[in-house]
């Protein structure tokens, strides 16, 4: 059995137990969510939602709504790309709407990690493209669903903050249709890799 089969089992056991003892008390749940988060999570997307590899997108202080409805996709396999295959499909199997719900809490509640600092003219480019958009791509303004800051709007996520490599894999991946997320599909279709690359180092450095 290798390693990563092996972390799913015991995770699953954990949440299993720790649905369980949520039972029907938000308190109950949310402490549930936190034992998932710092026991089974952190592997990964590290403590608190900081992870440090751009492999696992930073959590904390994202959006709650978009953290269920990303977990719900994983659960059902409507997130269908390789990344969601070999991580998320079979940690987010064992959840129920309960945890997803506790563990969305848990995250939005966290501290981000500070900025991070980088190219200050490529951060222009992407802070001019974030906030104006691009009328020759045509790329709306993507403060629209992501708010000013990048810090997400309802359902649509925060951005601020997110590791520049991460966001660029994503929008390639949703350019490329194989991650599904229709609202994005038309909006990054003419986006380039130097416009991906200026619009993650903005946000990496928000």
């Amino acid at each position: 059995m290798n390693k990563h089969i092996a972390a799913i089992i015991g995770s699953t056991l954990v949440w299993g137990m720790s649905t369980t003892q949520a039972a029907e008390s938000p308190d109950a749940v949310n402490k549930a969510a936190a034992k998932v988060a710092v026991e089974v999570c952190s592997s990964c997307h590290g403590p608190g939602g900081n992870s440090i590899s751009p492999t696992f997108p930073r959590l904390a202080a994202q959006r709650e709504e978009y953290i269920v409805n990303q977990l719900k996709a994983f659960k059902s396999r409507k997130r269908a790309e390789q990344d969601a295959h070999d991580f998320m499909w079979g940690m987010a199997a064992p959840l129920d709407d309960k945890l997803i719900g506790g563990l969305a809490h848990y995250y939005a509640s966290q501290i981000p990690s500070p900025m991070k600092p980088g190219d200050p003219v490529l951060i222009a480019k992407g802070r001019d493209m974030f906030e104006k958009g691009v009328a020759s791509k045509p790329l709306p303004p993507c403060v629209t669903c992501h708010g000013k800051n990048g810090e997400g709007i309802g359902e649509f996520p925060r951005l601020a903050g997110q590791h520049a490599a991460y966001i660029v894999k994503q929008i390639t991946l949703i350019q490329s249709l194989l991650r599904a997320a229709p609202v994005m599909h038309g909006i990054v279709s003419d986006m380039n890799g130097a416009d991906m690359k200026a619009v993650a180092e903005f946000l990496q450095s928000k």
